[in-house]
């Protein structure tokens, strides 16, 4: 180095004073070229822009250099060492390049892609417009977004009749297409399903009767409300005396039969609450109940003087289908009434349910003998504790019928740029019974605030990479009927095209507490944008901070499993596409108007005391920012990851029976090996993408697909989706899933006293564990097969 240096000096003491070329902006008509000045010695730096390069000037333009023998001389024994000097620093700088790169990358050491602010987010925008990145969008979608009237739009719709099949809610479908086809979509259309809906009967009301011992009908116990019924509901007469069973959960039912009162024969009487109705009334019916009376129990909601409360003359609504979509039609879309097997669903009950107020439940507790119910069990309707049961009999008739009704779901289209045929889906109830203002009325303004906000996007730059899909349910009080009908329809198509499902149903329930119910591939990114999205009720925080603050695991604190009375359950357990469902909850407290008559705007607005424009603003800024994640990202942002951890925590509850199963001659080590095959899978499609070219279109589509399908990986294959709709191993239904093989698995360790019916399906079976086991271990390895890629790229050498 001392010789270079001496080398670079002596040439310097050789040369002249050197011209140097700069570029200056020229400004007039040649205004955006560059022009070449010469300065003498020293530097000159331009400024940063796009620059015109000349070719070489024509001979004799210049004048002439003299001569420089001892200059050229010096340089070329100084050319080795410049070289390898140039060398050097080209590597270094490589090599920084790369470590900065690499500690940039998102996709590296994690699955979800996190956009950050200095990022270039349209890169295909033309030049005129300018560039828009990440802050650029949020921005744009937060202005756009607050010019709305989301408060007007919420107090507008609750007032509106908009039971399923009403000529309200025709007229109401109108409205909203026509306000669809206002904005800057470029698809708008409708579908009409004809479903078989339940209804009261005017001419024949339901009713409930005291009965003697003699077995003689009596006095009639009043049911304020003849048009509060439980859809799908079993018709017929039943007569049997009076069991309180808490919340009907399959553990209530056991502790009463553990107690000496055996629910078999009886009508119960069971609360609002904890589990849907159809899953009171199927463990009834499991157990060999007649019938099922629901109420709401005051002591299950919020005992704030200051917050309005659940009238004690007011009924809850609520159907008993343990299922989604037409019961009528399982597994077949009801587009145009075509003629299907008389086939029902298998989630219908055989027993007939009512719902009364808290009122009448009053006076049947009170005729309660027998054991006294456990202290959690105890309710604020006496003055004295609740007994068990049993008490006097009782007949109820239940005479709803079943009508053929027209249903009509409102489609709304923004196509993506590069990958239109990939749909980012967001959806809300429409129709309610009752004013519906919790229950579909700020879904609704909140989806028509979206729609208008990125319709705006779009007119000012915005063009996503995927397409956005908007959609207005109907049918929704009834089990998610029209989302379902729509599934069935589109089944072949929407497990290839649908990314992801947004649900704005019952977005509003409260603001203590913000609750997401989501498959775990959405995780991640749900914790990415809840950073974004300041809290409604906690100034000067983010959503984030609120939850972290009271507990610092923020996902045990927020992440729900998908409840089956939500339209996105259908989503992820039908279709196998990721869904979310938001929800801001009262203290973890149930909103006490809920499906109810008392469901008004006004209510709602009590109860959040003023608060409901802000917590609605919150809700449509977490989707959107949601949906733009989802629908601009170049690589997917879902944790495709994160199912190992899923496989992993269940697992633990496997290795529970390890030692009964080996007893047995059995063993779980395929479950354990196809685990392994899943995470291996998945770091390794990781570290393709951490090392392939960002820029590589084909590629980027190819790695985007193996993602989105993961969902759509963990529905059983080797199940018929008319007999098992709900495939999915972790989050359906049916003798395929984790969950019912655990079930079986604890009755290695108890007997059948204690389950329901005590019949053979309540015994250990070798050869249905087997099966179990099967069904399971081989579709979790479809799962790490599929999300290896091709064919040559998979092991299954267990």
């Amino acid at each position: 180095m001392e010789r270079l240096w001496g080398l670079l000096q002596r040439a310097q003491q050789l040369s002249p004073r050197s011209s140097q070329t700069v570029y200056q902006r020229v400004e007039g008509p040649q205004k955006g070229h560059l022009e070449e000045e010469e300065e003498d010695g020293e530097e000159t730096l331009a400024h940063f822009c796009p620059m015109e390069l000349k070719g070489p000037e024509p001979l004799g333009s210049r004048p002439r250099q003299p001569n420089l023998i001892p200059w050229a001389a010096a340089g070329r024994r100084a050319a080795p060492y410049l070289v390898l000097t140039a060398l050097l620093i080209f590597t270094g700088a490589f090599l920084l390049g790369y470590v900065a790169f690499r500690g940039s990358c998102q996709t590296c050491g994690d699955s979800v892609l996190v956009v950050s602010e200095d990022v270039n987010y349209e890169p295909d925008l033309d030049f005129h417009r300018g560039t828009l990145y990440w802050s650029d969008l949020q921005a744009m979608f937060l202005q756009f977004l607050g010019e709305g009237r989301l408060e007007d739009t919420i107090r507008q719709t609750s007032l509106r009749e908009r039971v399923a099949g009403s000529a309200g809610m025709a007229a109401l479908t109108q409205d909203i297409r026509a306000a669809l086809s206002r904005q800057k979509l470029d698809h708008v259309w409708t579908d009409t399903h004809y479903v078989g809906l339940q209804f009261p009967d005017p001419a024949h009301p339901n009713t409930l009767h005291w009965v003697d011992e003699a077995g003689k009908v009596g006095e009639q116990l009043p049911l304020e409300d003849p048009d509060v019924y439980c859809p799908y509901s079993a018709i017929g007469n039943v007569t049997g005396e009076l069991v309180y069973a808490h919340y009907g959960r399959p553990e209530d039912l056991q502790d009463l039969r553990a107690r000496g009162v055996d629910p078999a024969g009886r009508l119960l009487l069971v609360r609002v609450g904890v589990i849907s109705f159809a899953q009171k009334v199927t463990n009834a019916q499991d157990f060999g109940a007649q019938g099922v009376l629901i109420y709401p129990e005051p002591a299950d909601f919020s005992q704030d003087p200051h917050k309005p409360s659940l009238s004690s003359q007011q009924a809850v609504y609520g159907h008993v289908h343990l299922g989604t979509g037409d019961p009528y039609t399982p597994g077949f879309p009801s587009f145009n009434q075509t003629q299907f097997p008389p086939v029902a669903s298998s989630g219908l009950p055989s027993i007939p349910a009512q719902p009364i107020t808290a009122d009448i439940a009053s006076r049947l507790l009170r005729k309660l003998k027998g054991p006294v119910a456990p202290q959690e069990w105890q309710g604020s309707l006496l003055g004295s504790p609740y007994h068990l049961g049993p008490g006097p009999g009782l007949r109820l008739a239940v005479n709803n019928h079943r009508t053929s009704t027209p249903i009509n779901n409102i489609f709304g289209c923004i196509e993506g740029r590069s990958e239109p045929d990939h749909y980012v889906v967001i959806g809300a109830q429409r129709d309610a019974w009752g004013p519906g203002a919790a229950k579909s009325a700020v879904g609704t303004a909140i989806l028509l605030e979206l729609v208008r906000t990125f319709s705006s996007m779009v007119s000012n730059g915005f063009r996503p990479r995927r397409s956005l899909l908007f959609i207005s349910w109907d049918g929704g009080d009834f089990g998610s009927v029209g989302s379902t009908e729509w599934l069935e329809g589109y089944l072949s198509v929407l497990h290839l095209k649908a990314v992801v499902y947004v649900s704005l149903d019952n977005a509003v329930l409260g603001d203590d507490k913000f609750h997401a119910k989501t498959s775990p591939l959405l995780t991640s990114l749900i914790e990415s944008v809840l950073k974004q999205v300041d809290s409604p009720n906690h100034s000067g925080q983010t959503l984030y901070e609120q939850v972290v603050f009271t507990n610092p695991s923020w996902d045990a604190e927020v992440i729900r499993p998908l409840p089956m009375d939500s339209s996105a359950y259908s989503f992820t357990a039908f279709v196998g596409v990721p869904a979310v469902e938001f929800s801001f909850v009262e203290d973890d407290q149930a909103y006490p108007f809920l499906h109810t008559k008392e469901d008004t705007y006004e209510n709602l607005h009590k109860v959040l005391q003023g608060r409901l424009p802000a917590v609605a603003q919150a809700v449509a800024q977490l989707a959107g920012q949601l949906l733009i994640r989802l629908s601009h990202d170049r690589l997917l942002p879902l944790d495709f990851g994160r199912y190992g951890d899923v496989v992993l925590r269940h697992i633990g509850n496997l290795n529970e029976f390890s030692g009964d199963l080996k007893a047995r001659g059995l063993t779980l080590q395929w479950v354990y090996s196809a685990r392994g095959d899943y995470i291996r899978a998945a770091e390794k499609l990781r570290q393709e993408i951490y090392s392939s070219e960002e820029r590589d279109e084909r590629l980027t589509r190819m790695y985007n697909v193996r993602i989105m399908r993961v969902e759509f990986y963990f529905l059983s294959q080797y199940v018929s989706p008319a007999d098992s709709p709900f495939r999915h191993i972790f989050m359906g239904r049916g003798d395929h899933t984790l969950g019912a093989l655990l079930d079986h698995l604890r009755l290695l360790r108890s007997n059948s006293s204690g389950t329901p019916g005590a019949t053979s399906s309540a015994v250990f079976q070798e050869s249905r564990f087997r099966r179990q086991l099967a069904l399971l271990t081989w579709t979790l390895q479809g799962a790490a097969n599929a999300l290896s890629g091709d064919v040559w790229n998979i092991d299954n050498n267990f």
